[in-house]
Formats: C-alpha cells, structure tokens, sequence
C-alpha cells in the first residue's frame, strides 16, 4: 500500500550532536541539531565537504551512534536499541543509496536485487509484479541478468536504487547518488528518485553537496560546520501525486561519463 504524505514525523533529529576525539583533538561534527520529516517528504541536504552532512546522514540511518541527542525513525528511538536491533530497524525501515553503488560484482543485478531481499529479514516471497514495476519505474527492464561490469554507472545507481526499493522500505537514504555520474545519468537517476518518491510513496533523504540537484526535494536544508543554516521549501513541495516534476537541466554529477 502507498503511503501519503501526512503531519506526523517519520524521521526526528533532537538536539543532535556528534563529537570525534583523536587523543586531545576534539572534533564536533554535528552540534545540537534538530528537525522532523513528515511521511512522504523528499528532504535534500546540502552542504560543502567537511560541513558534517555525511556525518548527519550515518546519524539518521542508524550507522554511528550520536554523542548525545537523539535520532527517532517511525516512533523508535534509535539510542535504545542494541546493535542486533538497530540492524534490523534499518533492514526492515531503510533503503540505502550510495555514492559508489556497492554492487556485489559476482551477481547479476537480480542476483544483487534478491540477496538484498533475503537478508531483510522479510518473511513472504519476493514480490515478482513489484519488482517487475520497479524495473520498468527505473528503465532497467531487460538489465536485470547482466553483471555490475556490464551496465553503465547509470543502469548500476538504478539497480542499487531498486536493491533499496525492494523491500518496500518507509526510509529512503541516498548519500551523494549521482556523485559518480555524467550529467545524463545525473538527471534520470534524480528524475527517478523523485518519481519512486512520489509513486510508491517512500520518503527520501538525500545528502548532496549539489544545489541543483538538491532542488529536486520538497524542503532543502543547508549544513556547514555541523549546523542547519537554513530550511527551505522549493517550488515542488506541493506538486500533485503522480506527477513528479522535471528535474533542473544539467545536474552534472563529479564523475567522468560513464
């Protein structure tokens, strides 16, 4: 079932801090920083290298623990479970992206599409309709058999995007996803985030250090020196369900063509 967006927070940041120590040296990544994330909400993150955004991100999905404060997904405060059970809130609730794809080269996309399934922890079959809507959702109809050495850095983003999807998480989190990709492959990977968003209703965190890719989101906020300088609403916050918006021409990735 799709969910709609709706008032009640589905990710909390309270009073957020994390703190680094190497002997004397301190380092204060994040400091004190708060905000909530209705469902449904694509929410950008935006900020240069060193600005604590990557830091905010392992925060949210449940990768590092913070100094103090509080990270809450779906009404579960991360900071009272144990390691066996923040695994499994972020297998069952979260979907992860990444910059670099992380595709296991010895499987075919499928293969890497199932094991992702399998290790959920998901109790019922793989749903083979869903994924064959992802597929066409993403353009990697047809894709599907090929190694990761056999796609280009776009077809991969889309299957590393359709590995999160699968389990139909509540929780997308895309750390820098066309950070590795030419313009073109920049922009349908976005134009495709921002669909599954809107279509299957999951709500979507990116951490981009790109304002133009950051305008796809409903909401931006800006990070430097572990802080949330701004909080904005785009022009796209209200577009209808169903019908995504364009994405900005020429949201070019770091990358070389791929």
């Amino acid at each position: 079932m799709v969910q709609t967006a709706d008032s009640s927070p589905i990710i909390q940041a309270e009073n957020l801090t994390k703190v680094y120590r190497s002997g004397k040296i301190e380092v204060q990544a994040v400091r004190g920083v708060s905000f909530a994330v209705p469902r449904g909400e694509f929410v950008a993150i935006v900020g240069p290298s060193g600005s604590g955004k990557s830091t905010l991100f392992y925060l949210l999905g449940g990768l590092t623990r913070a100094s103090s404060g509080r990270v809450v997904i779906d009404g579960v405060d991360f900071a009272t479970l144990d390691d066996a059970a923040r695994t499994r809130l972020r297998r069952q609730r979260i979907g992860f992206v990444f910059q670099r794809f992380n595709l296991l080269p010895t499987l075919s996309a499928m293969g890497n599409v199932e094991i992702a399934y399998d290790i959920s922890g998901q109790k019922e079959p793989m749903d083979r309709a869903y994924l064959d809507h992802l597929s066409d959702l993403l353009s990697i109809q047809g894709r599907l058999v090929h190694r990761p050495n056999e796609l280009s850095g776009g077809e991969q983003q889309r299957v590393a995007i359709a590995r999160a999807l699968i389990t139909r998480p509540a929780i997308i989190l895309a750390d820098e996803p066309t950070g590795n990709l030419d313009t073109k492959n920049s922009d349908a990977v976005l134009s495709m985030l921002r669909r599954s968003n809107k279509e299957l209703g999951q709500t979507t965190l990116m951490i981009t250090h790109n304002m133009e890719a950051a305008a796809i989101a409903d909401r931006i906020l800006q990070v430097r020196d572990g802080m949330i300088l701004s909080d904005t609403r785009t022009r796209f916050a209200s577009a209808p369900a169903g019908h995504p918006p364009a994405v900005p021409p020429s949201v070019a990735g770091d990358g070389a063509s791929i």
